[in-house]
């Protein structure tokens, strides 16, 4: 690729990877609302948790008025009014939640605040619909899965900075007031409404393309023998189940980790936050790792990057802790296991399916671990499922879209759908944990993972047998 097309790329990226960054900036900081909106409203710890359905349940509604629209329209919605239009369109949708936050503030109305919250990941659901397909189509297909982690990445910054902003914007400095006014929340979701205007009229004005050209040409490959449906490719059947599985496996890992260290292990609440942070710092870590290949096609710069990149994420966990002035000490020692992501990652040599079976199979490791082993060693073993967590995404997502043609945003409509995941594994897993105990019901994850290593080896030879392959040799594949 020549330097100016690669700049050209870059330049349709940047926008691409800000609006990834607001996905894991509003998820986190939607923790930060839970207690808030639980002391202001006087709500029981169930009742606080409905600001996380409210939030995750719109992916599964906006997906499914998605899919009316095409129906009604007759033809893929974002087909019909492209794919930058679509983005932008989102956001929109994501800003008019926003705005809701204001009379919710000054009514003192929950019901108001959670539609917001429902309105927001409505916008979600859209760009997600749009944007995961299009970080993918940005270049050649066998560095697609790159890309996407790439974005992933930025993604996992929002996450890790987000909590922080919001929470001082909401408290400034007077952190621990009983006597917190409902009002404060305003005006950082209005400056977060601002922000998504101003990035809809940026995307419509750039070289983001409506049309991306590697789904032009596979449309154009399709010819006569194009699918009317998605649900006809079995890729994407496998990947909707997969995409469950890895959102639930993920979650469910993190949610019951902290019953896992008080009841087991003896420690506070107050005293787990930090391994809840280096857990999805871990997906930061890895998704930095694994999109080195979309920052240079020089193979001597990836093999540095390969190394700066994860202690680079890993550095930026350890900044935020410092600041939040957790003791350090008990870190120090993840630095090794980061080891065995970077060989793991050199050893998929980019293929989403290589890498999604290498890294499924450390997931069953490290829970094995984390299972058989008590202590320390343990929580560093669960922590650590972040680490293999962390390409799986981009992997899943782009096997499953690869070869859709006209159907890949509708096929992408049915991923995102499959986010309900991370609710339905981490209920199944905490059910289970009634009856095993709760170390032992970690075997959930365990076959969450043996199913995604399953799909990566059986997804190959079925893309084979389309003429789609992810070995760079071939520039694309088709």
């Amino acid at each position: 690729m020549s330097s100016e097309n690669l700049q050209t790329k870059w330049g349709q990226f940047i926008p691409l990877v800000i609006v990834f960054f607001f996905w894991g900036f509003v998820a986190a900081s939607n923790d930060i609302l839970i207690p808030v909106f639980k002391t202001a409203f006087n709500l029981s710890q169930g009742e606080s948790q409905l600001v996380s359905l409210a939030f995750y349940i719109a992916y599964t509604v906006g997906s499914l008025i998605y899919m009316g629209i095409s129906v009604l329209i007759k033809e893929d919605l974002v087909n019909k009014i492209g794919y930058k239009n679509g983005l932008s369109l989102g956001l929109l949708i994501s800003a008019l939640g926003t705005l809701l936050f204001y009379p919710a503030a000054n009514t003192g109305s929950f019901p108001l605040m959670l539609s917001g919250l429902f309105i927001v990941a409505l916008g979600f659901s859209l760009q997600q619909t749009v944007a995961n397909p299009l970080a993918i189509a940005l270049g050649p297909i066998s560095t697609g899965s790159q890309r996407l982690t790439l974005a992933g990445g930025i993604n996992n910054l929002g996450t890790t900075i987000g909590p922080l902003i919001v929470s001082f914007a909401i408290f400034g400095s007077s952190a621990g007031s009983s006597t917190l006014s409902i009002e404060s929340v305003k005006i950082p979701y209005l400056i977060l409404g601002l922000a998504f205007l101003l990035v809809a009229v940026l995307l419509k004005f750039s070289s983001l393309p409506d049309k991306p050209a590697l789904i032009e040409e596979e449309i154009a490959a399709e010819g006569s023998h194009a699918k009317k449906s998605a649900l006809q490719y079995p890729q994407l059947l496998m990947g909707m189940i997969a995409i469950f599985l890895y959102v639930g496996v993920e979650v469910s890992t993190a949610s019951n980790l902290p019953a896992y260290m008080e009841s087991k292990l003896g420690f506070l609440t107050h005293e787990v936050a930090p391994y809840i942070s280096l857990y999805w710092a871990s997906l930061m870590i890895g998704r930095w790792t694994g999109a080195i290949e979309a920052f240079t096609e020089k193979a001597s710069l990836q093999q540095i990057l390969r190394f700066v990149a994860p202690y680079l994420a890993f550095g930026v966990f350890l900044a935020v802790n410092a600041i939040a002035k957790h003791d350090l000490t008990p870190f120090y020692i993840y630095g090794l296991i980061i080891l065995v992501l970077i060989a793991a990652d050199i050893a998929s040599k980019g293929n989403p399916a290589r890498m999604l079976l290498i890294f499924s199979a450390l997931g069953i490791v490290a829970i094995g671990i984390g299972m058989t082993t008590t202590g320390m060693v343990s929580v560093y073993a669960f922590t650590s499922v972040g680490l293999f967590c962390s390409t799986l995404w981009p992997c899943i997502f782009t096997l499953a879209v690869s070869g859709l043609g006209k159907n890949t945003s509708q096929g992408s409509s049915f991923l995102i759908m499959m986010i309900m995941g991370g609710g339905v594994i981490s209920w199944l897993q905490g059910f289970v944990s009634e009856f095993i105990g709760i170390q032992a019901s970690y075997i959930v994850g365990v076959l969450c993972f043996a199913y995604l290593a399953f799909y990566a080896w059986s997804v190959s030879s079925i893309l084979r047998k389309q003429g789609i392959s992810f070995d760079k040799k071939l520039s694309g594949g088709h």
